[in-house]
């Protein structure tokens, strides 16, 4: 009967399916939360260990309505390696389990569909980024399952990589399972830059809406109406509200994070796009008051979000603004971030990296490199602080309508490098006779921060403004305007005439843009 008895404690005895050897812990100034499951009632010792000698101790109990425990470790300074144990005594019984290997430094979470989740092994160069694993010991990672749920579950139901260093076979696991290619390269850069251990978790699945991955407060605040689903080309993974948030993200929750990265969008060109000015945005605040909470409000409760804006993909229709209108969605329809409605955010542009000849199709771009690259500077301006790095290209702080001249006049708020001419990515609403029409604005002259457009093909009023404005904007690297030292492209656009030299990037005076 003891050995009986001693079984069942033991069996519920356990840390979080998530926490393991290997691992990366958040460093300072937050506290890592260490949890898990145990027998009710019954007290828990957490301690931290290095070369066998103590660095702290905290003691805890089991909740006796959840079965769980859970301790903050007190903020750590970043490195490693630690052992973590964590002793249950119930009565006079003891057991024990441990972790070794584990760092400290920052953990940054990656989801989103299937851009996301490709591996290395579909890039550019994968066989040298591959091979280039060694250098990166210390920046762990750890891939979830593919699993849905009804309700919010507390832990996750399985984990296809746990925590592990880095390794061509666990980055290049086959397509689109294990480990996220741009989520590695993100933290490989990131780790090139800060010197200290990074942990990298993905958590992602291809063909899935910003529905599935939002809990149902979130979509509640947007007016999102109840399923209602067809089947949806654009749409092939789960769709059903939060299935995804209830499977894949809520059992995180608990995890001190540093941020967040997202590449997610494609699966709503055709469902709820928009919406998808609301929901995004509502996801990323549901998101943060959640790990907050979580975390025993040891994540930030405005932590870093960063996110890509959907790259170029071939389409069959010549006038198809479906994927322009998600990119401008992205940013809640103010054109760049971090704004008002979208704090603290970073986002990559990758709408000049089309990929014409993906083996994935165009809208699996391979060029992954250049995506971590630009996400990793915004974070480090965003996230780490650095004020005076460039994070996001040039767009026009004033624009100017010189009907006299049949011009109108952008001024940039950074300095812009015209890498070519082109007569139809800048485009004009012109109105007359109580309609009005998209027509070509040919770039003209331009000097370091300004640029002119010809409008002289319009008879009517000018309405509008828009810049790069399609599904395919551009060859890979070829877009006509970038930052010319850091290479960055300008975003995309849109902006309404209102009255003279006001021009807003609101749908505010658009009664008759089309």
């Amino acid at each position: 009967m003891l050995f009986c008895l001693l079984n069942s404690l033991g069996a519920g005895f356990r840390f979080a399916s998530y926490i393991g050897d290997y691992m990366v812990l958040q460093k300072e100034p937050a506290g890592a939360v260490i949890w898990g499951y145990g027998i009710p009632e019954a007290t828990v010792t957490v301690t931290l260990w290095r070369e066998h000698e103590t660095v702290m101790k905290k003691v805890t109990h089991v909740e006796a309505h959840s079965n769980k425990w859970m301790v903050v470790l007190d903020p750590m300074k970043p490195g490693g390696p630690y052992e973590v144990t964590a002793q249950q005594t119930f009565e006079k019984m003891n057991l024990t389990v441990g972790v070794h290997d584990v760092l400290f430094g920052d953990v940054w979470l990656c989801s989103g569909q299937s851009n996301m989740q490709m591996t290395v092994s579909q890039i550019f160069n994968a066989v040298s980024e591959l091979a280039n694993t060694t250098a990166y010991t210390s920046v762990r990672i750890l891939s979830v399952s593919l699993n849905q749920a009804e309700q919010e579950l507390e832990d996750l139901a399985e984990v296809d990589l746990e925590w592990s260093k880095p390794t061509a076979e666990n980055l290049g696991h086959g397509s689109f399972e294990y480990m996220s290619a741009v989520c590695w390269l993100f933290g490989r850069n990131l780790y090139d830059t800060l010197r200290y251990p990074v942990g990298l978790v993905s958590s992602s699945w291809g063909g899935t809406p910003i529905e599935a991955w939002s809990s149902g407060r979130s979509l509640k605040a947007c007016g999102v109406s109840k399923e209602g689903f067809t089947s949806l080309v654009s749409i092939s993974g789960p769709s059903k509200h939060s299935v995804l948030w209830n499977a894949m993200i809520h059992p995180l929750h608990n995890m001190t994070l540093k941020g967040v990265i997202w590449y997610q969008g494609e699966a709503n060109i055709d469902f709820n796009r928009d919406l998808y000015n609301c929901t995004f945005p509502a996801l990323i605040e549901d998101w943060r008051q959640t790990f907050h909470l979580g975390s025993q409000g040891q994540t930030e409760r405005l932590f870093p979000f960063g996110f890509v804006q959907l790259s170029a993909v071939l389409s069959d229709e010549d006038s198809d603004d479906r994927f322009p209108q998600i990119r401008w969605h992205q940013t809640a329809d103010v054109g760049y971030v971090p704004n008002r409605r979208m704090p603290n955010t970073f986002m990559a542009v990758a709408m000049d990296l089309g990929d014409r000849t993906s083996p994935f199709g165009s809208i699996h771009p391979r060029d992954k490199q250049t995506v971590a690259y630009r996400l990793h500077l915004g974070a480090r301006a965003v996230a780490y602080g650095e004020k005076t790095l460039t994070f996001q290209g040039p767009l026009p702080e004033k624009i100017e309508l010189l009907a006299d001249k049949g011009l109108l006049s952008l001024t940039y708020s950074q300095q812009i490098e015209v890498q070519r001419q082109d007569h139809e990515i800048f485009e004009i609403s012109c109105c007359g006779d109580h309609q009005c029409k998209w027509l070509p604005a040919p770039m003209n002259t331009s000097s370091t921060q300004t640029l002119a457009l010809s409008i002289s093909s319009c008879p009517g009023a000018v309405a509008a403004l828009r810049y790069a404005w399609a599904t395919w904007p551009c060859e890979y690297k070829r877009c006509p305007l970038y930052h010319p030292k850091s290479s960055l492209p300008a975003p995309p656009f849109i902006a309404f005439y209102c009255k003279p030299d006001a021009w807003t990037s609101q749908q505010g005076c658009d009664d008759l843009v089309q």
